[in-house]
């Protein structure tokens, strides 16, 4: 198993450029936020589950929670906590907005999607995930390893 430092040098490669850093400082957030979002009313099977507001996304985030406590705890921390702050904000939506969570997500992630394409045609290296698409993950740890690195939180 490769370890974080690996994924990051890895991923790293195609992501030199500034401008397509900066889309990714962007796009990537929101897509992980959009996931939760499409997946976040498919209804749940059991009643049980549904009166305790435990959703897809939150059931299926516990395995992506998993490789990242995986590679470093500190990226698992700080992913759990960011993957917190996604389930406080959809929550909110649902609160305050009267368009469906699943809408605006869909429209957010094709935007971001063409946003980080763009990027890569500015670097002229393809995405990452096309050579291993467990690079979709490694994305969101990527940038929390250097807010990481700016707090001076070894990971």
């Amino acid at each position: 198993m490769k370890t974080i430092h690996q994924w990051f040098a890895e991923y790293g490669v195609s992501h030199q450029d500034p401008t397509n850093k900066l889309i990714h400082w962007f796009a990537v957030p929101v897509i992980y936020f959009t996931v939760f979002g499409l997946l976040w009313q498919i209804p749940m099977p059991f009643s049980l589950f549904a009166e305790q507001q435990i959703t897809w996304p939150l059931i299926l985030a516990m395995p992506v929670l998993g490789f990242y406590f995986s590679l470093s705890f500190a990226i698992g921390v700080a992913m759990t906590l960011f993957t917190a702050l996604v389930v406080m904000l959809i929550r909110f939506y649902e609160q305050h907005f009267s368009l469906d969570i699943w809408l605006v997500s869909l429209l957010l992630f094709i935007v971001m999607w063409v946003l980080q394409f763009i990027g890569h045609k500015i670097e002229g290296k393809k995405p990452s995930f096309f050579q291993d698409l467990q690079f979709l993950l490694i994305g969101p740890a990527w940038l929390m390893g250097f807010i990481l690195q700016k707090l001076k939180i070894h990971y």
